[in-house]
């Protein structure tokens, strides 16, 4: 066999992956592989259960429902696992899912989980021995059971060892986040019934965060069960013979009377269309009872995916960091097209994707536009284009037009804005075909149709277009939604010129200069506005609402708000009075003392100054000097927050990961370069963090150089492409996309000449500085 580079780094990056991590007590990981426990303490909401890059099936352990700590249902440090559920949301800050849970026992039976606090009272179990890789979990429980879990795209699999003896599973249908005992339903249709060849199947309907969403099932036992039991309502037990029930909180218990001869493989298959669809995704991915050619095969998938990115140089710690943060974002949006292309559409009928296609959920769009889509759009290019097709497919499809955040068939409208359409300008402006002109009548309503339906993320539309700013006095966060309606007006523009569409696409970019009618020049800060055009005041930027009624920011307060605006950088400078004096705002924002109100949401974290990393508004911030001529700021910056905003621990990211938004940062970061503005197609430098990296970009691939890189050399003496000097403190997509090797000259000191001339900055608003 020949050998060449590519086969080379995929054994190695297998090979990574088969070592496995410390168990709990030790949650760092040895070497280059990834530590799936980074994000699952502290606030990153993260889990280290087994999926698929993007899979339906999100698989893994959870321990609590009833706090904001635990919205994946998983936080480390919780001392015992309620049971392994199969669908999980990564680092929101909302929580849902928890569906089709099931918990290996021995002994008495138990309905009710109990509390985090009591471990003894109900079926949760103490753990030890945790481990957690890409593509596998295994955890040893008290009763004795060795769980190991491990999937394929739409089915998890579970194996367990029991010790000697009689031994059960417990399929809990009532399980979900918040739906504590005692609590309102959440749940109103519930069903499950055992099939003759002992095929369990069922669904369930789930009020929660993504309200009324559907989920089915199918699941099979290696070894039939010597006996069933079902449990309806208020844990009444159904009479023996029963194979079929139906309610709101339901139950199911298998028993063996020998549970420990043999290990019992479980195979579950989901869908979000029906029963049906589940069946056929479990027939055509759950082939055989090799627990361990499934694990085999999910391990070779996550080593060709984060074979993307290989490092060099840097600390063990940090080269975890990156192998976790590349993971990370690579688990959503997730699969939600069955294997014959049926899903669930956001207008409340299934459709079928056409041969190729496929449909996802779990778009957190708000958070992911900035730096997670340029990510795949660069290291994925196969992906992106799958991602986008769906993208447009769903906009006409919901009634809301563009997405905002939907799950599982269901538009939640959480967050600010219709961010849907930034990655599909970002897409366009990239080169990745696609039929954007049939999003175009969908945006377009959503931009100039002011009696089309709205969410909560759409509110003040008329209101933004007549006044040009969303008053404070009218509607909530106005200040944020003015300058993030003015950004999808931005990326909207594109979509309409490329539809045909002049005349709106001209409407829209005069009206993305909106974002000016709420920055204040005589404070030079981002203020709320009343409709009769005056300021609130007194007038504190420390502060996120002028009264109890109205919260004038997103997540964020007025220091934070001043820099959200990612698209008319040379505006933004030019109306605060030119380089000088922007440049030292943004000195203030990062040396202002680091206070904050009391009602502040726990999102605003991890402050330099005011500037919070832990939160998106602006995350871009630190790149902004370059717009001034002082991109040195920017390196020191940036490697400031690479090495002190994460860590290889449990919680070593600040804040949510946001469905991969804050890992995508890093990555990105540590690579050397940001999309500031993802729409513009263009990478602003920062401080790589690596002495090399090779970026898997689609066929081509991407060298980075920084020979001699140390902690103690966060500066950019030169830049070289190819060879030849480049004095730039950017570089464009197209370039950088057609491979070959950045190579960066790093120093201990600041070279102020470098990206300093006028035509050295980074471009903004389609235009040069």
């Amino acid at each position: 066999m020949t050998i060449d580079r590519r086969t080379l780094l995929g054994s190695s990056a297998l090979a990574l992956l088969a070592s496995t991590l410390p168990g709990r007590g030790a949650a760092r990981s040895t070497g280059d592989a990834p530590n799936l426990l980074i994000g699952t303490g502290g606030d990153g909401h993260t889990y280290p259960g087994p999926t698929l890059p993007f899979g339906m099936v999100q698989l893994g352990p959870d321990t609590d429902v009833e706090r904001w700590a635990t919205c994946s249902g998983y936080h480390h440090g919780d001392g015992s696992i309620m049971g392994f559920s199969h669908t999980h949301l990564s680092g929101t800050g909302i929580g849902d899912m928890l569906d089709v849970m099931v918990m290996p026992g021995t002994g008495p039976v138990q309905l009710e989980p109990g509390p985090l606090s009591d471990p003894d009272a109900g079926y949760r179990q103490r753990f030890s021995d945790e481990r957690a890789e890409p593509g596998l979990y295994r955890v040893a429980l008290e009763s004795g059971v060795r769980a190991e879990l491990t999937v394929t795209e739409r089915t998890g699999w579970h194996r367990y060892t029991f010790p000697k003896g009689a031994g059960h599973v417990l399929l809990d249908l009532s399980h979900l986040i918040g739906d504590a005992p005692g609590a309102a339903p959440l749940i109103d249709e519930v069903s499950v019934a055992i099939d003759g060849d002992g095929t369990i199947t069922g669904g369930r309907r789930v009020f929660r965060w993504a309200k009324g969403r559907r989920i089915h099932f199918a699941l099979q036992a290696s070894r039939r069960p010597d006996r069933v039991s079902f449990f309806g309502d208020g844990d009444v037990a159904q009479p023996a013979g029963t194979r079929q029930v139906a309610g709101k909180r339901l139950k199911m218990v298998l028993h063996w009377d020998d549970a420990g001869a043999t290990p019992i493989v479980l195979r579950c298959a989901i869908s979000g269309v029906d029963v049906a669809g589940a069946r056929a995704n479990l027939a055509s991915e759950a082939k055989g009872w090799n627990f361990d050619a499934v694990a085999r095969a999910a391990r070779a998938t996550w080593a060709k995916a984060l074979g993307a990115v290989h490092v060099t140089g840097g600390s063990a710690d940090q080269r975890a960091i990156l192998a976790t943060a590349l993971y990370h974002a690579q688990l959503a949006p997730t699969l939600f097209s069955d294997v014959d292309g049926r899903y669930a559409g956001l207008d409340g009928h299934i459709h079928t994707v056409p041969p190729g296609g496929a449909a996802y959920s779990s778009w957190s769009l708000w958070d992911t536009y900035r730096a997670l889509h340029p990510l795949l759009t660069l290291i994925d290019p196969a992906r992106t284009k799958s991602l986008i097709d769906d993208l447009i497919r769903q906009t006409t499809q919901s009634r809301y037009g563009p997405l905002v955040w939907p799950l599982q068939g269901k538009e939640t409208g959480t967050m600010i804005g219709w961010h849907g359409v930034v990655p599909l300008a970002e897409a366009q402006a990239k080169g990745v075909p696609a039929d954007y002109a049939a999003a175009w009548p969908a945006i377009a309503k959503r931009s100039f149709d002011f009696t089309a339906p709205d969410r909560n993320n759409s509110h003040g539309r008329e209101l933004y277009d007549r006044l040009g700013y969303v008053p404070a006095d009218a509607v909530d966060e106005s200040v944020s939604r003015t300058q993030e309606y003015a950004y999808d007006d931005w990326a909207s523009s594109h979509i309409a010129r490329a539809a045909g569409a002049s005349e709106a696409a001209d409407r829209l970019l005069r009206r993305s200069g909106n974002w000016k009618n709420v920055i204040d020049t005589g404070t030079g800060f981002a203020r709320p506005r009343f409709a009769d055009g005056s300021w609130w005041s007194p007038y504190d930027p420390i502060q996120l609402d002028h009264t109890s009624q109205y919260r004038d920011y997103t997540e964020a307060n007025g220091w934070q708000a001043t820099f959200l605006n990612q698209h008319d950088i040379y505006g933004r400078i030019a109306q605060g009075g030119g380089d000088a004096a922007f440049a030292a705002k943004l000195d203030a924002l990062f040396s202002a003392p680091s206070t904050l109100p009391a009602n502040a949401p726990p999102d605003i974290s991890g402050l330099v100054g005011q500037y919070a990393h832990g939160n998106e508004p602006d995350q871009h911030a630190a790149y902004l000097y370059a717009y001034v001529g002082q991109p040195w700021k920017t390196q020191r910056l940036v490697r400031r927050l690479c090495t002190e905003m994460y860590r290889n621990d449990p919680d070593g990211i600040i804040g949510n990961d946001d469905c991969g938004q804050m890992s995508a940062w890093f990555v990105f970061s540590a690579l050397g370069f940001y999309p500031v503005d993802p729409v513009e197609a263009a990478y602003v430098f920062g401080s790589p963090l690596f002495e090399r990296a090779v970026v898997r970009l689609g066929e081509k691939r991407l060298v980075i150089e920084a020979p001699g890189n140390r902690a103690d050399t966060p500066y950019v003496a030169a830049v070289a492409w190819n060879g030849a000097p480049w004095s730039k403190s950017w570089i464009d997509h197209r370039t950088l996309a057609g491979g070959g090797t950045l190579r960066f000259t790093m120093s201990a000191t600041p070279n102020p000449r470098f990206g300093e001339a006028r035509a050295d900055r980074p471009p903004s608003f389609g235009h040069p500085a």
